[in-house]
């Protein structure tokens, strides 16, 4: 199956119930390509979780969803180990983990302890439940929602937690032409419930294949890691990018060329996903600009290879 057109079929079939957004899909569809994490950050109702169930839906794998709340335990995550009188024998039932794409939704309203269950899951593709590894399915996906506004009954993501994700994206409201269309498709019908895979689950996975071989030269890697290194210096943030920072941007810059039909990397593709992956990971100094903004800035005067 060629890589462009079918990431092309995938932005069409969830564009179906997504208006106006397809900076969004796109960069969904890129993490998914690299077998990233994707953190979706945005008010209530601009359809965070829409996506996440589209883009699941698109993709002929398992889905689980997972609504986070504050009585969730760890082993609802990742599985535990459940006595059987009639063998008498633990059996290990699986937890929400154990699917393709899991949809953590609002993952900011759990305890630090269950949201640490994910850690270990997102980073090494399996959980270990009493002295047990068990490897999770391939491709693994987890697209997290949550809401930056509201504090109440939350609890904000570690830096370990928001490293782990290969990128963070926000919705956004839509524009007024976006925004009727909307009100004229999806006030009879729900168009998610009518989405059909576009892809099948092993036309998927070379899908990953194809995107992991896509070239990178050294040129192009010293401009990520110049990037990197630069926000270690700069003065308005206390903390820079981590190399997994640096390691999933060129990861993602592969799967973004590879959507746009090219063997190779060029700058532009940093430049184009450097803040969506950059950008949740650091920390910045009180009376700051906001990270984003440092991002494009750090970006903007890092000098661009002219070389291969």
């Amino acid at each position: 199956m060629d890589l462009a057109a079918a990431a092309r079929a995938l932005h069409d079939n969830v564009s179906r119930v997504i208006d106006g957004k397809p900076d969004a899909i796109d960069t969904a569809i890129v993490v998914l390509l690299a077998e990233g994490h994707l953190l979706i950050e945005d008010v209530p109702g601009v359809g965070k979780t829409a996506l996440a169930r589209a883009l699941a839906r698109s993709v002929d794998g398992s889905v689980n969803r997972v609504q986070f709340t504050p009585d969730l335990l760890p082993s609802d995550i990742t599985g535990v180990s459940v006595f059987d009188q009639a063998t008498a024998r633990f059996e290990f039932r699986p937890g929400a983990v154990f699917a393709h794409v899991v949809i953590g939704d609002e993952i900011n309203r759990a305890s630090p302890k269950t949201q640490s269950a994910l850690l270990e899951a997102m980073s090494e593709r399996q959980v270990s439940v009493d002295g047990t590894t068990y490897q999770l399915s391939r491709p693994f996906m987890v697209v997290a929602t949550q809401n930056p506004l509201e504090m109440e009954g939350t609890y904000a993501l570690p830096e370990a937690q928001r490293d782990r994700f290969m990128a963070r994206i926000s919705m956004g409201y839509p524009d007024a032409a976006a925004e009727l269309d909307m009100i004229h498709g999806h006030d009879r019908t729900e168009p998610i419930d009518a989405l059909e895979p576009v892809v099948s689950l092993e036309d998927f996975a070379a899908m990953i294949a194809e995107a992991r071989a896509v070239h990178v030269s050294d040129a192009v890697g010293r401009y990520v890691v110049d990037i990197a290194t630069a926000t270690r210096s700069d003065e308005r943030l206390l903390l820079g990018a981590s190399p997994r920072a640096t390691l999933q941007l060129v990861r993602a810059a592969k799967a973004y060329a590879a959507v746009r039909g090219r063997e190779f990397v060029v700058p532009d593709d940093i430049d184009a996903l450097a803040v969506s992956v950059l950008a949740h990971r650091l920390i910045v100094q009180r009376g700051e600009p906001e990270a984003e903004h440092i991002v494009r800035s750090i970006v903007d005067r890092t000098p661009v290879p002219t070389g291969s």
